[in-house]
Protein backbone atom coordinates (compact mmCIF):
# COMPACT_ATOMS: atom_id res chain seq x y z
CA UNK A 1 0.00 0.00 0.00
CA UNK A 2 2.75 2.28 0.76
CA UNK A 3 4.51 1.60 -2.02
CA UNK A 4 1.78 1.99 -4.25
CA UNK A 5 0.95 5.74 -2.98
CA UNK A 6 4.66 6.77 -3.25
CA UNK A 7 4.29 5.72 -7.01
CA UNK A 8 1.35 7.83 -7.33
CA UNK A 9 2.02 10.79 -5.67
CA UNK A 10 4.10 13.22 -7.42
CA UNK A 11 5.25 16.75 -5.33
CA UNK A 12 4.44 19.81 -7.43
CA UNK A 13 3.24 23.40 -7.54
CA UNK A 14 -0.30 22.68 -8.37
CA UNK A 15 -0.64 19.19 -6.51
CA UNK A 16 0.29 21.68 -3.21
CA UNK A 17 -1.74 24.65 -3.76
CA UNK A 18 -4.74 21.92 -4.66
CA UNK A 19 -4.13 20.16 -1.31
CA UNK A 20 -3.40 23.38 0.58
CA UNK A 21 -6.75 24.89 -0.75
CA UNK A 22 -8.06 21.41 0.91
CA UNK A 23 -6.28 21.69 4.30
CA UNK A 24 -7.80 25.22 4.59
CA UNK A 25 -11.28 24.00 3.98
CA UNK A 26 -11.39 20.74 5.84
CA UNK A 27 -9.67 22.74 8.97
CA UNK A 28 -10.55 26.16 8.50
CA UNK A 29 -11.25 27.49 12.69
CA UNK A 30 -8.22 25.69 14.37
CA UNK A 31 -6.09 26.69 11.85
CA UNK A 32 -7.12 30.04 11.83
CA UNK A 33 -6.84 30.33 15.58
CA UNK A 34 -3.40 28.61 15.03
CA UNK A 35 -3.02 31.82 12.37
CA UNK A 36 -4.30 34.84 15.02
CA UNK A 37 -2.14 33.32 18.11
CA UNK A 38 1.29 33.46 15.44
CA UNK A 39 0.15 36.66 14.28
CA UNK A 40 -0.50 37.91 18.01
CA UNK A 41 2.95 36.54 19.34
CA UNK A 42 5.26 38.56 16.44
CA UNK A 43 3.03 42.03 16.85
CA UNK A 44 5.31 43.61 19.57
CA UNK A 45 7.86 43.08 16.89
CA UNK A 46 5.84 45.47 14.55
CA UNK A 47 4.86 47.87 17.12
CA UNK A 48 8.55 48.08 18.17
CA UNK A 49 9.40 48.75 14.55
CA UNK A 50 6.79 51.25 14.14
CA UNK A 51 7.80 52.84 17.02
CA UNK A 52 11.16 53.19 15.91
CA UNK A 53 10.40 54.63 12.18
CA UNK A 54 8.21 57.01 13.80
CA UNK A 55 10.61 58.13 17.02
CA UNK A 56 13.64 58.39 15.98
CA UNK A 57 16.73 57.26 17.93
CA UNK A 58 16.98 57.46 21.91
CA UNK A 59 17.64 55.74 24.61
CA UNK A 60 14.17 54.44 24.88
CA UNK A 61 13.58 53.19 21.36
CA UNK A 62 16.91 51.55 21.76
CA UNK A 63 15.85 49.35 24.78
CA UNK A 64 12.76 48.31 23.04
CA UNK A 65 14.54 47.89 19.95
CA UNK A 66 17.06 45.14 21.92
CA UNK A 67 14.15 43.97 23.29
CA UNK A 68 12.43 42.89 20.02
CA UNK A 69 15.56 41.57 18.85
CA UNK A 70 15.65 39.41 21.58
CA UNK A 71 12.20 38.29 21.43
CA UNK A 72 12.32 37.70 17.40
CA UNK A 73 15.14 35.10 18.21
CA UNK A 74 14.33 34.08 21.62
CA UNK A 75 10.04 33.26 20.98
CA UNK A 76 8.59 34.11 18.16
CA UNK A 77 10.36 30.78 15.70
CA UNK A 78 8.82 28.31 18.64
CA UNK A 79 5.51 29.57 17.49
CA UNK A 80 6.42 29.79 14.11
CA UNK A 81 7.94 25.81 14.35
CA UNK A 82 4.86 24.85 16.09
CA UNK A 83 2.66 26.07 13.78
CA UNK A 84 4.27 24.47 10.70
CA UNK A 85 4.13 21.19 12.64
CA UNK A 86 0.24 21.58 12.99
CA UNK A 87 0.28 21.95 9.44
CA UNK A 88 1.84 18.96 8.61
CA UNK A 89 -0.21 17.82 10.55
CA UNK A 90 -3.15 18.41 9.17
CA UNK A 91 -1.83 17.96 5.94
CA UNK A 92 -1.40 13.92 6.50
CA UNK A 93 -5.29 14.27 8.71
CA UNK A 94 -4.03 14.15 11.92
CA UNK A 95 -5.75 15.27 15.06
CA UNK A 96 -4.93 19.23 15.47
CA UNK A 97 -3.08 20.15 18.80
CA UNK A 98 -2.86 23.29 19.99
CA UNK A 99 -0.15 22.13 22.26
CA UNK A 100 2.38 22.29 19.12
CA UNK A 101 2.34 25.74 19.33
CA UNK A 102 4.21 25.77 22.55
CA UNK A 103 5.79 22.21 22.54
CA UNK A 104 8.98 24.07 21.90
CA UNK A 105 9.38 25.35 24.77
CA UNK A 106 10.18 22.22 26.84
CA UNK A 107 11.38 19.57 24.41
CA UNK A 108 12.82 21.18 21.67
CA UNK A 109 13.53 24.64 22.57
CA UNK A 110 17.57 24.69 21.97
CA UNK A 111 17.29 22.94 18.21
CA UNK A 112 14.18 25.42 17.24
CA UNK A 113 16.57 28.48 18.23
CA UNK A 114 19.63 27.48 16.93
CA UNK A 115 18.16 25.93 13.52
CA UNK A 116 16.38 29.52 13.08
CA UNK A 117 19.36 31.28 13.40
CA UNK A 118 21.66 29.11 11.51
CA UNK A 119 19.12 29.41 8.72
CA UNK A 120 18.78 33.09 8.93
CA UNK A 121 22.76 33.51 8.91
CA UNK A 122 22.93 30.99 5.77
CA UNK A 123 20.26 33.34 3.94
CA UNK A 124 21.60 36.48 4.94
CA UNK A 125 25.42 35.61 3.67
CA UNK A 126 23.55 34.36 0.21
CA UNK A 127 22.04 37.73 -0.08
CA UNK A 128 25.11 39.49 0.22
CA UNK A 129 26.56 37.54 -2.56
CA UNK A 130 24.59 39.44 -5.13
CA UNK A 131 21.08 38.30 -3.45
CA UNK A 132 20.67 35.12 -5.95
CA UNK A 133 22.29 32.94 -4.06
CA UNK A 134 20.46 34.11 -0.96
CA UNK A 135 17.25 33.09 -2.66
CA UNK A 136 18.94 29.60 -3.63
CA UNK A 137 19.56 29.04 0.05
CA UNK A 138 16.42 30.27 1.28
CA UNK A 139 14.45 27.82 -1.41
CA UNK A 140 16.38 25.02 -0.66
CA UNK A 141 16.08 24.82 3.60
CA UNK A 142 12.65 25.52 3.30
CA UNK A 143 12.01 22.25 5.27
CA UNK A 144 14.14 22.93 7.94
CA UNK A 145 11.81 24.08 10.33
CA UNK A 146 9.90 20.85 9.43
CA UNK A 147 12.86 18.82 9.66
CA UNK A 148 13.06 20.14 13.68
CA UNK A 149 9.76 19.92 14.64
CA UNK A 150 8.73 16.65 12.84
CA UNK A 151 11.58 14.97 13.11
CA UNK A 152 13.63 16.55 15.96
CA UNK A 153 16.48 16.45 13.97
CA UNK A 154 19.33 19.18 15.55
CA UNK A 155 20.20 22.47 13.16
CA UNK A 156 23.00 21.14 11.32
CA UNK A 157 21.60 18.10 10.30
CA UNK A 158 17.84 19.80 9.73
CA UNK A 159 19.50 22.35 7.31
CA UNK A 160 21.88 19.12 5.53
CA UNK A 161 18.87 17.26 5.30
CA UNK A 162 16.58 19.89 3.92
CA UNK A 163 19.09 20.52 1.25
CA UNK A 164 18.81 16.68 0.30
CA UNK A 165 15.98 16.33 0.45
CA UNK A 166 14.87 19.84 -1.72
CA UNK A 167 17.54 18.45 -4.42
CA UNK A 168 14.95 18.86 -7.76
CA UNK A 169 12.71 21.01 -6.42
CA UNK A 170 14.47 23.87 -6.02
CA UNK A 171 12.52 25.64 -9.40
CA UNK A 172 8.98 24.65 -7.45
CA UNK A 173 9.51 25.96 -4.50
CA UNK A 174 10.59 29.45 -6.04
CA UNK A 175 7.54 29.03 -8.02
CA UNK A 176 5.74 28.64 -4.72
CA UNK A 177 7.23 31.30 -2.96
CA UNK A 178 6.62 33.85 -6.08
CA UNK A 179 2.91 33.00 -6.25
CA UNK A 180 2.64 32.79 -2.46
CA UNK A 181 3.71 36.61 -2.02
CA UNK A 182 0.69 37.45 -4.54
CA UNK A 183 -1.64 35.40 -2.38
CA UNK A 184 -0.60 37.19 0.52
CA UNK A 185 -0.94 40.29 -1.18
CA UNK A 186 -4.34 39.84 -2.54
CA UNK A 187 -5.48 38.37 0.86
CA UNK A 188 -4.16 42.09 1.83
CA UNK A 189 -6.06 43.98 -0.29
CA UNK A 190 -9.18 42.12 0.62
CA UNK A 191 -10.15 44.21 3.40
CA UNK A 192 -7.30 42.80 5.68
CA UNK A 193 -8.81 40.43 6.85
CA UNK A 194 -8.22 38.30 3.74
CA UNK A 195 -4.49 37.95 4.96
CA UNK A 196 -5.61 35.06 7.21
CA UNK A 197 -7.04 32.52 5.03
CA UNK A 198 -4.21 33.33 2.60
CA UNK A 199 -1.50 32.49 4.76
CA UNK A 200 -3.32 29.54 5.98
CA UNK A 201 -3.49 28.48 2.06
CA UNK A 202 -0.02 29.05 1.55
CA UNK A 203 1.29 27.45 4.94
CA UNK A 204 -0.91 24.29 4.04
CA UNK A 205 0.87 24.36 0.41
CA UNK A 206 4.36 24.25 1.96
CA UNK A 207 3.15 21.19 4.07
CA UNK A 208 2.13 19.32 1.83
CA UNK A 209 5.02 19.83 -0.73
CA UNK A 210 7.69 18.57 2.59
CA UNK A 211 4.81 15.41 2.92
CA UNK A 212 4.82 14.56 -0.35
CA UNK A 213 8.63 14.98 -1.01
CA UNK A 214 8.79 12.53 2.06
CA UNK A 215 6.14 10.47 0.67
CA UNK A 216 7.62 9.59 -2.68
CA UNK A 217 11.10 8.57 -1.06
CA UNK A 218 9.65 6.77 1.50
CA UNK A 219 11.09 8.66 4.45
CA UNK A 220 7.58 9.58 6.60
CA UNK A 221 8.17 9.13 10.13
CA UNK A 222 5.98 6.76 11.65
CA UNK A 223 2.34 8.13 12.19
CA UNK A 224 0.42 6.68 15.62
CA UNK A 225 -3.00 5.25 14.90
CA UNK A 226 -5.23 7.51 17.32
CA UNK A 227 -4.08 10.05 15.13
Amino acid sequence: MENSENNTIRPSFGRSFSKGLEILGENFLPLFLVIIVVAVIQAPIQIVRFTVELGGFNLFVAFFGLFALAYSFLVVPVFDFGSDLIFIHAARKQKIDFKHLVSGFTGNYLNIILANLLVFALVMIGIIMLIIPGIIVACRLTFVSFLVMDKKMEPITAVEESWRLTKGYGWTIFGMGLVSFFIILFGILMLIIGIFPAIMWVAGSFATLYNDVLTVKGELPDIPESE
